[in-house]
């Protein structure tokens, strides 16, 4: 059950993304996520969900100041660490792939963990990796799921929200060939689906249709720029 106590560092990440669509400036609130203690921050984000509503707004919004007002260029932006959180310095990376992706390798489809993780990140990722956040991270590019706000008290009914949005608009179904066609951020961490073979399965659940006897492809995806894309 999710705690329903008020959450000051996941409010937080909410004021911050807030801010950031606004074009407000964020200084104080980055000061504020700045300052918190190591132990404050376990603390606050003791449960998966706290953690997935934390760091999805968190990741969302440093893209985009990364992106406009700090002008990382996109070769460094996901390794830089220059999110300053808890007296800690993170990268886009180390959200993503360490905390919430529970320390995979970013490119071995999801089926390794990395050996090199740092005791910090072991220590902050989630318990259980949620296939559902790569339909709500945003990384700048024109095929990336459009920006939504997460909460703690609804942060389920906003996954689910997201996920079948984005799937319904990405999959195209081709009943006289027996086709169906999806993005390819499935394909790229299948094993964070269950691996290939279970993609289908997530598409059936989704889209309320059996898919065993259709063939499976990846559309293009887009790398152009689209920032500041909310939904």
């Amino acid at each position: 059950m999710i705690n329903k106590t008020p959450n000051p560092l996941v409010a937080l990440s909410g004021a911050l993304l807030l801010h950031v669509k606004l074009n407000k400036d964020t200084t104080a609130l980055e000061q504020k996520l700045g300052e918190f203690t190591l132990e404050e921050l376990q603390r606050q984000l003791s449960s998966d969900e706290a953690k997935k509503t934390f760091w999805i707004n968190i990741y969302n919004a440093y893209f985009q100041m990364l992106s406009n007002s700090k002008k990382v260029k996109r070769k460094t932006i996901f390794k830089v660490k220059s999110i300053e959180i808890a007296q800690k310095s993170f990268s886009l990376d180390d959200i993503e792939h360490g905390i919430l992706r529970r320390y995979r390798m970013k490119q071995s489809f999801g089926y390794l963990h990395n050996p090199f993780v740092s005791s910090l990140i072991k220590v902050l990722a989630v318990k259980k990796l949620d296939y559902r956040i790569h339909f709500a991270l945003n990384c700048g590019a024109k095929s990336c799921p459009p920006i939504a706000f997460y909460t703690l008290e609804k942060l389920d009914e906003e996954l689910n929200f997201v996920m079948e949005s984005f799937l319904d608009s990405e999959t195209s179904i081709d009943e006289n060939n027996k086709t169906i066609s999806t993005s390819k951020l499935l394909y790229w961490y299948c094993a964070d689906f269950g691996g290939y073979f279970k993609i289908k399965n997530v598409l059936k659940d989704v889209l309320n249709r059996d898919f065993t006897n259709y063939k499976l492809s990846f559309k293009e995806y887009s790398w152009d720029t689209q920032l500041n894309n909310y939904l």
